[in-house]
Protein backbone atom coordinates (compact mmCIF):
# COMPACT_ATOMS: atom_id res chain seq x y z
CA UNK A 1 0.00 0.00 0.00
CA UNK A 2 1.21 3.52 -0.81
CA UNK A 3 0.10 6.44 1.36
CA UNK A 4 0.46 10.08 0.32
CA UNK A 5 0.17 12.54 3.20
CA UNK A 6 -0.21 16.21 2.28
CA UNK A 7 -0.54 19.57 3.95
CA UNK A 8 -1.43 23.09 2.89
CA UNK A 9 -0.51 25.98 5.15
CA UNK A 10 -1.02 29.73 4.81
CA UNK A 11 1.49 31.71 6.81
CA UNK A 12 2.02 35.40 7.50
CA UNK A 13 5.61 36.60 7.55
CA UNK A 14 5.39 39.88 9.50
CA UNK A 15 9.06 40.80 9.07
CA UNK A 16 8.87 40.59 5.28
CA UNK A 17 8.91 43.97 3.54
CA UNK A 18 9.88 42.88 0.03
CA UNK A 19 9.22 39.87 -2.21
CA UNK A 20 12.90 39.00 -1.78
CA UNK A 21 12.53 38.85 2.03
CA UNK A 22 9.49 36.60 1.69
CA UNK A 23 11.10 34.30 -0.86
CA UNK A 24 14.15 33.84 1.38
CA UNK A 25 11.93 32.67 4.26
CA UNK A 26 9.80 30.44 2.02
CA UNK A 27 12.88 28.89 0.41
CA UNK A 28 14.37 28.24 3.83
CA UNK A 29 11.15 26.51 4.97
CA UNK A 30 11.07 24.34 1.85
CA UNK A 31 14.75 23.40 2.10
CA UNK A 32 14.62 22.55 5.79
CA UNK A 33 11.42 20.48 5.48
CA UNK A 34 13.01 18.50 2.66
CA UNK A 35 16.29 18.00 4.48
CA UNK A 36 14.81 17.17 7.89
CA UNK A 37 11.61 15.26 6.98
CA UNK A 38 12.07 14.34 3.29
CA UNK A 39 8.91 16.29 2.43
CA UNK A 40 8.49 17.64 -1.11
CA UNK A 41 7.31 21.27 -0.87
CA UNK A 42 6.21 24.11 -3.12
CA UNK A 43 4.84 27.62 -2.81
CA UNK A 44 1.33 27.18 -4.18
CA UNK A 45 -0.34 30.58 -4.17
CA UNK A 46 -0.06 34.19 -2.96
CA UNK A 47 3.14 34.54 -4.96
CA UNK A 48 2.88 38.33 -5.26
CA UNK A 49 1.88 38.93 -1.64
CA UNK A 50 4.61 40.54 0.45
CA UNK A 51 3.56 39.06 3.78
CA UNK A 52 1.59 35.89 3.07
CA UNK A 53 2.65 32.54 1.61
CA UNK A 54 0.66 29.41 0.73
CA UNK A 55 2.94 26.39 1.05
CA UNK A 56 2.10 22.77 0.29
CA UNK A 57 3.99 19.61 1.08
CA UNK A 58 3.70 15.88 0.43
CA UNK A 59 5.22 12.78 1.99
CA UNK A 60 4.97 9.22 0.64
CA UNK A 61 5.10 6.22 2.97
CA UNK A 62 3.52 2.82 3.47
CA UNK A 63 1.62 3.76 6.65
CA UNK A 64 -1.10 6.34 7.40
CA UNK A 65 0.21 6.70 10.96
CA UNK A 66 3.77 7.42 9.81
CA UNK A 67 2.56 9.97 7.26
CA UNK A 68 0.34 11.77 9.77
CA UNK A 69 3.14 11.79 12.34
CA UNK A 70 5.60 13.32 9.88
CA UNK A 71 3.07 16.00 8.86
CA UNK A 72 2.41 16.95 12.52
CA UNK A 73 6.14 17.13 13.27
CA UNK A 74 6.72 19.25 10.18
CA UNK A 75 3.99 21.73 11.20
CA UNK A 76 5.44 21.97 14.72
CA UNK A 77 8.86 22.56 13.19
CA UNK A 78 7.51 25.41 11.01
CA UNK A 79 5.79 27.01 14.02
CA UNK A 80 8.85 26.94 16.26
CA UNK A 81 11.66 27.55 13.77
CA UNK A 82 10.53 30.52 11.70
CA UNK A 83 9.36 34.09 12.46
CA UNK A 84 5.81 33.71 11.14
CA UNK A 85 2.16 33.28 12.08
CA UNK A 86 0.15 30.32 10.83
CA UNK A 87 -3.33 31.25 9.58
CA UNK A 88 -4.69 28.13 7.91
CA UNK A 89 -3.66 24.48 8.01
CA UNK A 90 -5.19 21.58 6.09
CA UNK A 91 -4.07 17.94 6.13
CA UNK A 92 -5.08 15.29 3.59
CA UNK A 93 -4.17 11.63 3.22
CA UNK A 94 -4.75 9.38 0.26
CA UNK A 95 -3.91 5.71 0.06
CA UNK A 96 -3.45 3.49 -2.94
CA UNK A 97 -3.54 -0.30 -2.88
Amino acid sequence: MMVVSMFHVIVEIPESFTIKDKRMVVQSIKDKLHKRFRISCAELDLLDSLRFAHIGGAYVSNSIEVGNSVMQKALSFIETSFPLRIHTVEFNTEHYD
